[in-house]
C-alpha cells in the first residue's frame, strides 16, 4: 500500500468486471492492467513496486503503463487538496479505470465532472442466410443491387428455397441467369423469379421396410427381437416364460411368411450345409 493519500485511485461509474476488459491490449499490457484492476484503492502502483511483484523489469513496466495511458485506462497527475486546518498541498495521483475512456472524458473528469457513459449499442440482429445472400447479390450482378428494405422483404421468399434444399449456387444461377439488358426494378424482378422458379418440395422419404426374420432352425417367422442369435426360443430349448414380443396380427404373419417363402427355393431343394 502507498502512503496515506497516495496510490491507485479508481474512477467512478465503471462497468462491471468481465473476462474481456483488456482483450484489446497486447498480452503484457493486458496482464498488467488486469493485475492493477484487482488492487484496492491506495495500493502502490509505482514502477518500482510493480517490478517487485510482476515478472517484468522497470523499463518494461514504464513502457506498459504509458501504453495503458494511451489506451485510456490510466492517467497520472496531481490533485490539489485542502486540509481541514486550511493548509493546502499538491499530491500525486494515479487514476485507473478498467473501462477505457477517451480524451474528452478525461478532460471533463479533470474539471471535476463525471461524464456518464453512453449505454452500449443494442446488439445487432443476426442476419439470416437469405438476407446475406440477397445483400451480396450486387457483387455477382451489379444490376441486382438491393436496398436493406428490399433484402428484408425478399428474405422470407428465399428462405423457402433453402427449406426445399436449394444451395447458394442454385439460387444465384436462378436469379442472375438471362437478365434483361436493362433492369428497371431489381426487387420486382427478383421477387418474380423467387416466386415462379421456386423448386418443388423434396420427395417424401421412402417408407421404412417391414421385415420379419425366420428362425435359422425351424423357419418360423418372428420379430427380430424375439430371435436372439437368429434362433427362436423353442429351438433354443427355453423352458421359462416366453419373452414378451410385440403382437402380430395373424393375417399379417401369414402374408409376410408367404412372401418370404415364395422367394425361397422349396425346402427339399435347399443345399445342405
Amino acid at each position: 500500500m502507498a502512503n496515506p493519500g497516495y496510490g491507485k485511485r479508481s474512477t467512478p461509474d465503471q462497468r462491471p468486471r468481465t473476462a474481456h476488459d483488456f482483450a484489446h491490449l497486447p498480452p503484457r499490457e493486458a496482464a498488467i492492467a488486469a493485475y492493477i484492476d484487482r488492487l484496492p484503492d491506495s495500493a502502490d502502483i509505482s514502477v518500482k513496486t510493480l517490478a517487485k511483484v510482476l515478472p517484468y523489469g522497470q523499463c518494461a513496466l514504464r513502457t506498459a503503463l504509458n501504453r495503458l495511458q494511451s489506451a485510456g485506462h490510466l492517467r497520472r497527475g496531481r490533485e490539489h487538496l485542502v486540509a481541514a486546518e486550511g493548509s493546502a498541498r499538491w499530491i500525486t495521483r494515479s487514476w485507473f479505470t478498467r473501462t477505457a475512456r477517451d480524451d474528452d472524458w478525461w478532460t471533463a473528469f479533470t474539471r471535476g465532472d463525471v461524464p456518464k457513459d453512453q449505454p452500449p449499442d443494442a446488439p445487432r440482429q443476426t442476419r439470416s442466410r437469405a438476407f446475406v445472400l440477397l445483400a451480396a447479390l450486387g457483387r455477382t450482378a451489379p444490376a441486382l443491387s438491393l436496398s436493406q428494405a428490399d433484402c428484408a422483404s425478399l428474405a422470407p421468399l428465399l428462405t423457402e428455397w433453402f427449406a426445399r434444399g436449394a444451395t447458394d449456387a442454385a439460387v444465384l444461377q436462378a436469379l442472375t441467369a438471362g437478365l434483361p439488358t436493362l433492369v428497371h426494378h431489381p426487387a420486382a424482378l427478383i421477387r418474380r423469379r423467387l416466386t415462379t422458379k421456386l423448386p418443388p418440395e423434396p420427395a417424401p422419404a421412402a417408407p421404412r421396410p417391414l421385415r420379419v426374420l425366420e428362425c435359422a432352425k425351424c423357419g418360423v417367422p418372428g420379430r427380430p427381437e424375439a430371435l436372439p442369435g437368429g434362433v427362436c426360443g423353442t429351438c433354443r430349448g427355453d423352458t421359462g416364460p416366453a419373452r414378451p414380443a410385440a403382437p402380430l396380427v395373424a393375417a399379417t404373419v401369414r402374408t409376410l411368411a408367404a412372401e418370404v417363402r415364395a422367394a425361397m427355393a422349396p425346402r427339399g431343394e435347399r443345399p445342405r450345409v
